[in-house]
């Protein structure tokens, strides 16, 4: 039995769900969006709730149970509110600004970065060395902050780059004389 899978997706007020076939369509004052869920699975929506259950016993079934449990609670959550990663830059000169639709780096490298900020995603620079990615999508949410990361990743020894808002980066004692 899957944990996660048999837990029913409640639907807050103002969120409405439509089940046509093997798509989902999760409505609500955030966004709309629509999925399409295997033929392993059967979705129910029934007294403001969205169950997950598989169709058989079989190990695909098993997986994508749970699977779709978490894309149906990520839409519903989406649907009604943001999803939202912080994204710290630490090092002498490194900043970040956002130009319109681009995010400009300059991490100490010999020029700076333009990275183009996908539609749907809205990242603010409150500070120059503060990120805030924020958007529907869970999933593009993630991505985008990981591929902000990757331009200059926190390096163990002096902890310079860009990291996630309260994450721990262990320190390395360096070089002794």
């Amino acid at each position: 039995m899957s944990r996660i899978g048999k837990q029913p997706v409640a639907l807050p007020d103002g969120v409405t769900a439509e089940i046509s076939g093997q798509t989902v369509a999760i409505k609500g004052p955030k966004d709309t969006k629509s999925f399409t869920f295997t033929d392993d699975v059967t979705l129910a929506v029934e007294d403001g709730q969205i169950t997950v259950t598989p169709r058989g016993n079989s190990k695909r079934a098993r997986q994508q149970w749970g699977m779709t449990r978490t894309v149906v609670a990520n839409m519903v959550h989406g649907a009604k509110e943001t999803f939202k990663k912080e994204l710290e830059i630490r090092g002498v000169g490194y900043r970040a600004q956002v130009q319109g639709d681009i995010l400009k780096l300059n991490l100490g490298l010999s020029h700076d970065v333009d990275f183009p900020i996908p539609d749907g995603i809205t990242v603010t620079a409150a500070k120059p060395t503060e990120l805030v990615v924020e958007g529907t999508n869970k999933q593009l949410v993630g991505e985008v902050a990981a591929n902000i990361r990757d331009w200059r990743r926190p390096e163990p020894y002096k902890g310079k780059g860009i990291r996630y808002k309260d994450e721990y980066i262990f320190q390395k004692e360096g070089k002794k004389k």
